[in-house]
């Protein structure tokens, strides 16, 4: 018997809204990042020490803190006591499982500094081993959700601490890159997570920008990570508050 092409049509429509379903979950979804077992077992044993009082956590712009921004590093934020738990290509699952693997278990710092949520939005299209081979992507609405979980599993594991969240840089080379248009919008939504009590919100990406919004190779050579320059702006435009929310 022919199968009636409306409910030909119903499969169809189910189907593609199973995988939808799917797919917006992944930005929530905890998963450990491929490749980066070394990287979150040394975090682990950071936080097993129970020494650092600041912590930078994000993604490769993070993690370049102990690359072309070292030097900038030692100048701000060692004398804080600070450990850099950035990992290159992290999205807000990784986040979310490195938290729930041991990351910040026997610390007790007074202020994280927390970025991400561009690889959400870069790594659109690609298939992710980590879950299953599934053909990732992440709406603003969804990075925004995977950033939300991140602040609150850090309020749960350190209610002593503060957390200055960071929106999203800018990448590509002007304000009609699609990628950074995503990654606005999800700065429009996670601007709304500041209590001004334990959660802060801070918006640099003006420094980072020329006048007319374009983004400058002499600071972000590949529109996307900062360079030394770059982390000197960061740290200067930060500095402040990190103090302040530090009691320093």
């Amino acid at each position: 018997m022919k199968t009636a092409p409306f409910v030909l049509l119903a499969f169809t429509l189910i189907a593609t809204a199973g995988a939808k379903d799917t797919q917006k979950s992944l930005a929530l979804s905890p998963a450990p990042h491929p490749g980066k077992e070394a990287a979150h077992e040394s975090f682990n044993e950071i936080s097993k020490q129970g020494e650092a009082q600041l912590v930078f956590l994000g993604d490769s712009i993070t993690a370049g803190w102990s690359g072309k921004g070292k030097e900038v590093w030692t100048q701000y934020w060692a004398p804080l006591n600070a450990a850099n738990f950035g990992i290159g290509g992290d999205r807000t699952e990784h986040i979310l499982w490195r938290l729930q693997n041991g990351n910040y278990d026997g610390l007790k710092p007074k202020l994280t500094v927390l970025m991400i949520g561009t690889n959400n939005t870069g790594h659109e299209g690609r298939s992710m081993k980590e879950h299953g081979g599934a053909i990732y992507s992440s709406s603003a609405e969804e990075t925004a959700a995977g950033v939300t979980a991140i602040v609150d599993l850090l309020k749960e594991k350190q209610p002593q601490m503060k957390i200055l969240l960071l929106a999203i840089f800018p990448r590509g080379a002007d304000s009609e890159d699609p990628k950074r248009r995503k990654n606005e919008a999800a700065n429009e939504i996670i601007a709304k997570l500041a209590d001004d009590k334990t959660v802060y919100f801070m918006d640099i990406n003006e420094q980072l920008l020329e006048e007319d919004g374009t983004l400058s190779k002499e600071i972000m050579p590949d529109l996307l990570h900062p360079n030394a320059a770059g982390y000197e702006i960061w740290a200067k435009a930060i500095e402040g508050k990190v103090k302040e929310l530090m009691g320093e």
